[in-house]
């Protein structure tokens, strides 16, 4: 493969000739020129790049999708996300960045490497992503300097092949959300959520569901729990996860979390709290109702609690 030697410091002008332009839109209907207009989504097509070059690509969002088409050469992604202010200690950088990438079903044609201070890692290799397409994660810090290197590979035939993964980072990414293929697993995340977890959980996480469990079924080949809610009370969604099924019925909807945890169905009213993930409600925290309703109305009285929320 192409040593960092080869790509560390190079900088991309940026500019497509005309010429270039002229063959993307009128002459190669197949071949994507390669473009990431909302600094998001980069989309390309290794046809129109030489075998030895590597492309440069900064995006700058908390979430995108990249897709290379007939992969040739290298590419080099920068991601420097413009974080929300939720996800870290307001008026503060956080602490660290954790990223996350999740491969196509049908991922072919290239390898990912995680450069780290000018060393590769790899993240993921094409025969990995063909046999298992699962979740790759990582961390750093905001003062380090990382990149995803995707490097082709060489194949006798010339079907079409596509390198197509989605990516999502967060600063500070709550602990408490553990995900079974990554290295954000932590021994401690399946043990309850203290006082102090719960109140800010409340306040920082993609769903709050009051709701009860109907089932639990496990994925043994990924390692997880599904969690069917019925809802009874929808606090906060930052996407519709929990909907009515009929007009006159409670919402429904599924949290995941590891299997590890041995997560059972039982009676109860808990709130359910957590993140979304590749589309995905992922749990970290799930006081029993009454329990979380006793914590509150300390904190509230005590002038400690970090937002309002309104108790039934």
């Amino acid at each position: 493969m192409i040593p960092p030697s080869a790509f560390l410091g190079e900088e991309s002008s940026g500019k497509m000739p005309r010429v270039l332009w002229a063959l993307c839109f009128g002459v190669l209907e197949t071949v994507l020129c390669s473009f990431s207009e909302d600094h998001c989504s980069w989309r390309g097509s290794g046809l129109s790049q030489e075998s030895e070059s590597v492309e440069q690509i900064s995006l700058h969002c908390a979430e995108g999708l990249l897709e290379w088409l007939y992969p040739a050469g290298a590419l080099r992604l920068s991601l420097s996300p413009r974080l929300p202010m939720s996800t870290a200690a307001k008026g503060k950088s956080p602490r660290q960045i954790t990223t996350c990438i999740k491969p196509s079903s049908t991922f072919q044609g290239a390898q990912i490497y995680l450069e780290r201070d000018g060393i590769l890692e790899l993240l993921l290799s094409e025969t990995d992503a063909s046999l298992r397409p699962r979740v790759r994660c990582f961390s750093w810090l905001p003062q380090e300097k990382v990149a995803l290197f995707l490097q082709s590979t060489l194949h006798q035939d010339i079907s079409r092949r596509i390198a197509a993964f989605r990516y999502e980072l967060r600063g500070d990414w709550n602990s408490r959300l553990s995900l079974p293929s990554s290295s954000l697993s932590l021994e401690g995340a399946c043990r309850p959520c203290n006082d102090t977890e719960i109140l800010m959980a409340i306040c920082t996480s993609d769903f709050v569901i009051r709701g009860n469990i109907r089932t639990v079924s496990n994925d043994v080949e990924r390692q997880e729990s599904v969690i069917s809610v019925s809802a009874t009370r929808v606090h906060r969604q930052k996407f519709t996860l929990f909907q009515p099924v009929s007009k006159s019925s409670k919402s429904m909807g599924s949290i995941h979390t590891l299997l590890r945890c041995g997560v059972k169905p039982g009676p109860g009213s808990f709130l359910f709290m957590g993140w979304l993930h590749f589309g995905e409600a992922w749990l970290s925290c799930a006081p029993r109702y009454k329990d979380f309703q006793r914590i509150y109305e300390i904190a509230h009285q005590a002038h400690e609690n970090p937002c309002e929320v309104l108790l039934d």
